[in-house]
């Protein structure tokens, strides 16, 4: 079987973290047999020096003619002083929002190979039977809200304001990946909202009242998103999927990502609704930001980048035992003490401490064993 993956690998680490990420998937279909076809695009920073604009729509009707999006970082401090709508970011917002994606997948777990990198105390997280004190889902609304209200300045450029608007369908669709990506985990979901002060969030709760209803298997409770962030560091294991708006998911799936050990570790999917053929068509990045100040040095951390890729080959491919495969050769890399730099010091266990490129290359070896 034949896929095409359009990659746009960005700015600063992003190139360095998007080439392992490829080798991999590569190696997964030499390994299972299929091929993987690539168009190399530009967007962000390196596409606002090139043409002028962060996301040329060249390269948005290019990335719809593929079947998955491969994304590295965007950004840096070199392009801050522009203005908002010629700023690397920008791109993201377009991506998302000319694809089509509106439900973004971070998912956080600690390693048990990583337990020590994780800031909670062992009485938090538990530590009796050696497995990750935490395996949850933050699902966040991607294209409404906050960053996709109106805005602007009043008052001789004094005051500045930002709206956050939802319609009820915007939050059911959202809500409702939220609930089917539950029904395959423990089936508890929670609502993070702010619905003691906003109207957008009690409309959040009116909505998902009746959609709950279409899924009796799984509890449903509301959370405030300041006592959630409180209780992602009291018990980060009380929660299975939490479903949020686009500003909430973007704070707290940073914050939950901290718990994890380190920003590079987490991976992301964003992702729209299944097409005729149940195929659905999603962005696929880790977490981190562009970090120009170690790009090209070969130290940035790899494997946040290659399990957005595994994420790539099962919800947009539905290539679960390659997934697998893929997570396996990780936690198998882990196991045998490779770190890079961020996750140096933390395992509590004999490390060697090694590259980017070479993380890589020991996630190639061990997918041999799966």
């Amino acid at each position: 079987m034949m896929y095409t993956i359009a990659l746009i690998s960005g700015d600063g680490i992003g190139p360095d973290v998007i080439g392992p990420a490829v080798e991999v998937l590569d190696a997964v279909g030499d390994k299972y047999g299929h091929t993987f076809h690539y168009v190399e695009l530009a967007a962000g920073g390196k596409a606002v020096d090139a043409v002028g604009e962060p996301l040329p729509a060249g390269t948005l009707e290019a990335v719809k003619q593929c079947d998955a999006l491969l994304l590295g970082a965007v950004g840096g401090p070199r392009w801050d002083t522009l203005p908002g709508h010629l700023r690397p970011e920008r791109a993201l917002l377009g991506l998302r929002a000319g694809l089509g994606v509106f439900a973004n997948f971070r998912p956080a777990a600690l390693f048990p190979q990583l337990r020590g990198a994780c800031p909670l105390k062992d009485e938090v997280l538990g530590n009796s039977d050696g497995k990750p004190g935490f395996d949850l889902l933050i699902v966040r609304e991607l294209t409404g809200g906050l960053y996709f209200g109106e805005r602007g300045r009043r008052d001789g450029n004094r005051s500045a304001f930002d709206t956050e608007a939802y319609s009820w369908d915007e939050i059911d669709r959202v809500l409702r990946r939220g609930y089917d990506a539950a029904l395959s985990r423990r089936k508890k979901l929670c609502v993070v909202d702010k619905a003691n002060v906003l109207e957008s969030s009690r409309l959040w709760r009116e909505v998902a009242a009746e959609t709950a209803k279409d899924y009796p298997a799984v509890e449903t409770s509301y959370m405030y998103v300041d006592n959630c962030a409180m209780q992602l560091i009291r018990n980060p294991g009380q929660f299975d999927v939490l479903v949020t708006s686009n500003l909430f998911g973007d704070i707290l799936s940073d914050e939950a990502s901290a718990l994890a050990g380190s920003i590079g570790m987490l991976p992301s999917a964003s992702l729209g609704s299944p097409d005729e053929t149940g195929r659905v068509r999603g962005i696929y990045e880790p977490i981190h930001g562009s970090a120009p100040d170690l790009a090209g040095k070969d130290t940035a951390n790899p494997l946040g980048a290659i399990l957005s890729a595994g994420m790539m080959l099962r919800y947009s491919f539905g290539l679960e035992r390659e997934a697998e495969a893929v997570s396996g050769a990780v936690s198998a890399v882990l196991d045998a003490g490779l770190r890079t730099q961020d996750l140096a010091g933390k395992s509590g266990r004999p490390e060697k401490i090694v590259g980017t490129k070479a993380m890589g290359e020991g996630v190639l070896h061990f997918l041999e064993n799966f």
